[in-house]
């Protein structure tokens, strides 16, 4: 029987080698929380989240003062139980923000320690659907000073010649027609065939909005369009979701299931992007994928494919993971010691234990001191 014997926290800050921006803001850093939950058995499991652009001690606090002391001692096969005393713990805190992203973390550690003192890879230890690799689509189109039309063009048919028959780009920045052109310089790179995706990143304020520029880039097909609004703006997801023929997906920065069931009720999205470094991890995912079935909605999680791709290989009704082939924007995989390879536009699955791999430690220090709870 594994009990948690000890819990290592830190944030590591990471800075990009170029500022880069979204359809509202603009990065030069990237703040990483990290957690490793050590067993009785001498076994450890990783886990991690994204916390932003600054504040990353938030994350240190919550989970060295709040949520890491109720877990040492306790049996780390009591999942369920583990992930209510995190949440009850929660209640006054925050149920959402940096707090649910340390329950997030710590949550997939546990996972992480459990598949291990199982010696079964993750996607086995859940319960396979996919056994050898997992669809996914190459995400990029970042806005960066002096990046034109056709600079974004060559780096989507880049993603197409790599294999990989499905690419995202940014979006929402700009004004419609200038959104429209590089719309279609993409479209006309990658050809018709290529699945393409579109982030607004919260760009739009409204529906009236929203439809000068859809209207000018339907003809371009796209796959999708993903967070058009405000994440918590939940009824006008619903409201474009009805008025045009082009998916909605969203929920990537959703917390919980019951978030998560309204945009199921209303018809918000098409697509869920639940990510399980924020909804408050693998147990919570879980929870919420089984309810999108029912729904008859489908699962392409958000971000970190080295977490995802074994989830998603679990999961009958996920489609895609996202993957980013330029470590430039989203550094986090400077910070892991094993890449996960792709091939003919997949991602390959490992066979070993947990998540097969760990944190680059040398990389971690340059960013980081781990502190012990």
């Amino acid at each position: 029987m594994p009990i948690i014997e000890s819990i290592e926290v830190c944030a590591a800050a990471v800075p990009l080698d170029k500022a880069t921006s979204f359809s509202t803001r603009t990065v030069s850093i990237r703040h990483y929380g990290l957690v490793k939950v050590r067993s009785t058995d001498g076994v450890e499991g990783i886990g991690f989240c994204y916390v932003g652009s600054a504040a990353g001690s938030l994350f240190e606090v919550a989970v060295s003062q709040l949520l890491g002391p109720i877990l040492i001692g306790k049996d780390s096969y009591a999942v369920e139980a583990l992930w209510e005393s995190m949440y009850r713990e929660s209640l006054l805190q925050g149920r959402a923000g940096t707090v649910m992203r340390a329950i997030s973390a710590l949550d997939t550690a546990i996972w992480d320690l459990n598949a291990r003192t199982s010696m079964l890879p993750l996607h086995k230890y859940l319960g396979a659907y996919g056994i050898d690799s997992v669809p996914a689509y190459a995400s990029g189109g970042y806005y960066v000073d002096g990046k034109t039309p056709q600079a974004l063009a060559d780096e989507m048919s880049s993603y197409v010649e790599m294999g990989f028959s499905a690419v995202k780009m940014k979006g929402g920045r700009l004004s419609p027609r200038e959104e429209a052109a590089r719309t279609r310089a993409a479209r006309e790179a990658v050809g018709p065939d290529v699945e393409l995706m579109i982030d607004m990143n919260n760009g739009w304020e409204d529906v009236t909005e929203a439809m000068q520029h859809v209207q000018r880039i339907v003809e371009f097909d796209p796959y999708f369009i993903e967070e058009p609004f405000s994440p918590d703006d939940i009824d006008n997801h619903a409201r474009l979701a009805r008025a045009i023929s082009i998916p909605i997906a969203t929920g990537e920065i959703g917390y919980g299931r019951w978030y998560h069931q309204a945009l199921l009720e209303k018809g918000a999205a098409a697509i869920l992007q639940t990510d399980a470094a924020v909804c408050g991890g693998i147990t919570e995912w879980r929870r919420i994928t089984a309810n999108a079935a029912s729904h008859g909605v489908v699962m392409c999680p958000h971000w970190f494919h080295d977490l995802h791709a074994p989830l998603v290989a679990a999961t009958p009704n996920a489609r895609y993971v996202e993957f980013f082939a330029d470590d430039q924007v989203l550094n986090f995989r400077r910070l892991v010691d094993r890449q996960l390879e792709h091939r003919a536009g997949k991602i390959m699955l490992h066979d070993a234990p947990g998540l097969g791999f760990n944190f680059a430690e040398k990389e971690v220090a340059k960013y980081s001191k781990w502190k012990r709870v």
